[in-house]
């Protein structure tokens, strides 16, 4: 049996494999507010026989988007924009749907990628953006504003009233987004936290808001229902955030009830130097595993389903979570449950797909 095709249980919700469809930024909103293209590019994702899918980082309040294009859940507007996308899902698919709450902190107020992702000056549109410290990400940009205790006080709020509006939502886990340079990353890594109070300096100091985060959404999203971590297991910078802080977040994170974490790196600084290659992530997150024992989700240039194959059944991680590769491909997990002689669920609209030498592809239902 396949290991990569094994469910796996994360409080009452069972994923039926261990294929997680990554949260990849649309920068297709308006205002914060979902719309057609969510639903198009969520529900073919819905249909892909993946485990689990992961909606894009959703800002918790409009000054924490990357973009004005981001999506947001902070109001009534934006949440009901939300109902029908997550409904034709329901409707047609039975893949376990996650969100990734996001603050973009000092990287906020950019144009989108397509238009060159420069910042945006507030006469132009754009809005000053937060920071644990007084300090740009990159020459150009403005200079942040450090937060105060108000709006330490504001962005708790902000993550605990996204993550009810996600439980009204249904949806079925939450991802915090602690990693690639955003707002809790920020206040994790000694290179863009320089406060010298309670959430600034030593190790202990520079977790506590990010953790502060963890435990207000675990508290305010349904118990049974699973909450896990993304980080940015290195700032590929001398003197950053590295993987030795991240097994103590990662041991913080597994005592106060965290269901995963997911181990990316980078986008803390311009000066990173990442050295790219087949699965390079891929030892963060199996140090975690093996260090904390919290389950964890693999993800940076698995493309391959007998790579993902054997990163499970090696015990490397327990998941594995795709997003290049799910765009340039939607039927992935189609294509490796027919390489690994498993199966995936898929809707009887397309039963009839099945090649002929692969009858049970889609289950025993669709043998006929």
């Amino acid at each position: 049996m396949s290991a990569l095709f094994t469910p796996l249980s994360l409080r009452s919700l069972v994923v039926p494999n261990r294929i997680v469809i990554s949260p990849m930024c649309q920068y297709s909103s308006a205002h914060g507010e979902a719309n057609d293209w969510h639903l198009i590019h969520l529900g073919h994702l819905a249909l892909s026989g993946a485990g689990m899918l992961c909606i894009e980082a959703t800002a918790v309040e409009p000054d924490g988007r990357i973009t004005p294009g981001c999506l947001g859940l902070w109001d009534q507007r934006t949440e009901a924009a939300l109902q029908p996308v997550v409904g034709a899902v329901r409707r047609y698919s039975s893949i376990a749907l996650a969100m990734q709450l996001a603050h973009a902190g000092r990287k906020a107020s950019c144009r989108v990628p397509w238009q060159g992702g420069e910042f945006i000056p507030v006469a132009d549109g754009g809005w000053l953006p937060h920071a644990p410290s007084a300090v740009r990400f990159r020459d150009g940009d403005a200079l942040p504003l450090a937060l105060d205790a108000a709006g330490l006080d504001r962005v708790r709020r902000a993550f605990v009233n996204a993550a009810m509006r996600a439980a009204r939502l249904g949806l079925d886990a939450l991802e915090i987004h602690s990693a690639h340079g955003y707002l809790l990353h920020e206040f994790l890594s000694p290179l863009s936290n320089l406060r010298d109070d309670d959430y600034g300096g030593s190790l202990e100091n520079r977790m506590r808001f990010p953790l502060e985060i963890f435990d207000a959404v675990r508290a305010a999203f349904p118990a049974d229902k699973p909450v896990g971590v993304k980080v940015s297991a290195t700032d590929w910078v001398d003197g950053g955030w590295d993987l030795q802080q991240t097994v103590a977040y990662a041991r913080q994170l597994q005592a106060r009830g965290a269901d995963w974490v997911c181990a990316s790196s980078a986008g803390l600084s311009p000066q990173q130097k990442i050295p790219v290659a087949p699965a390079y992530q891929l030892p963060f997150a199996q140090a975690i595993k093996q260090t904390v024992g919290v389950t964890t989700i693999a993800v940076g240039l698995i493309t391959e389903a007998q790579q993902a194959e054997q990163i499970v059944a090696g015990g490397r991680a327990d998941l594995v979570a795709l997003a290049r590769a799910m765009l340039y491909d939607p039927r992935w997990p189609w294509h490796a449950a027919a390489q690994l002689q498993a199966s995936v669920q898929a809707p009887p609209q397309y039963w009839r797909s099945q090649p002929q030498g692969l009858r049970h592809l889609f289950g025993d239902g669709a043998a006929g």
